[in-house]
């Protein structure tokens, strides 16, 4: 699959890459460019720009000089920070407490990524972070939770794993699902009431974020939701996993 960069319009852009899987099946990954206010730029997410899209990329931002941070959301999309640290050298690189300890060689701010100080210096940007299930899941394999992203001027929303759309609906021209990771029971606090926990956080975001006409999924693609679909489609989904997630 070829990686390709989307104008979603009033400043972000998607940018669709490559990740193969078990060295079979390539699921995609994504990261995001966004133009600030200022005129400045970020990146959501580190990856290793190549060919058309990197010139892309390298047009808009003065040969990378006009990018000022990376913002690595996801905890364990570690691959590329490296690569993106070496091309953008003289941006800020945020990540969580992991990042560190993956990627050593990286130059990381204190300010961890999903810290209130990143939120405050971003306000084009609304940051959430899902409540009831660890950001960093003690079980390696589990990668529920991320820092969700949502650019208001563009009706974007930036998601790694934690939601999701079934691959079935890709190509489906009726309202698409939307899903949970499969691995959010397992990403649940050993805590009481840690699955409504989640579920509250989810249905307050369906609510505050009703307004989502992008879907930037890391491993479902690029989706659009028509006007009130976003919130349908999430409240649909907590209403069908409530019960399991509160069991346990």
């Amino acid at each position: 699959m070829n990686d390709e960069i989307y104008d979603l319009g009033a400043g972000f852009w998607s940018i669709r890459g490559s990740f193969i899987k078990n060295g079979i099946m390539d699921i995609g990954v994504q990261c995001a460019l966004i133009k600030l206010s200022s005129g400045r730029f970020i990146f959501l997410d580190s990856y290793t720009l190549k060919d058309e899209v990197r010139q892309q990329v390298m047009a808009l931002t003065n040969d990378g000089q006009d990018v000022e941070a990376v913002l690595n959301v996801h905890p364990f999309h570690t691959i590329h920070c490296a690569q993106m640290a070496k091309d953008f050298p003289q941006a800020t690189f945020y990540g969580s407490s992991r990042h560190p300890k993956q990627v050593p060689e990286v130059n990381w701010a204190e300010d961890l990524v999903e810290s209130d100080a990143v939120a405050e210096r971003y306000p084009e940007l609304k940051f959430s972070l899902p409540q009831g299930i660890y950001y960093i899941a003690p079980d390696e394999s589990v990668h529920a939770s991320s820092l969700l992203v949502y650019h208001p001027a563009s009706q974007s929303i930036y998601v790694d794993d934690t939601f999701e759309i079934p691959p079935s609906k890709l190509f489906d021209a009726v309202q698409p699902n939307l899903g949970l990771h499969p691995t959010t029971k397992q990403a649940l606090k050993d805590e009481p009431d840690a699955g409504k926990a989640y579920c509250d956080w989810a249905i307050d975001l369906a609510h505050e974020w009703r307004s989502v006409h992008h879907f930037c999924g890391a491993h479902s693609g690029l989706v659009v939701f028509e006007e009130g679909q976003f919130e349908a489609a999430l409240l649909s989904a907590i209403n069908n996993a409530r019960s399991e997630l509160e069991a346990k």
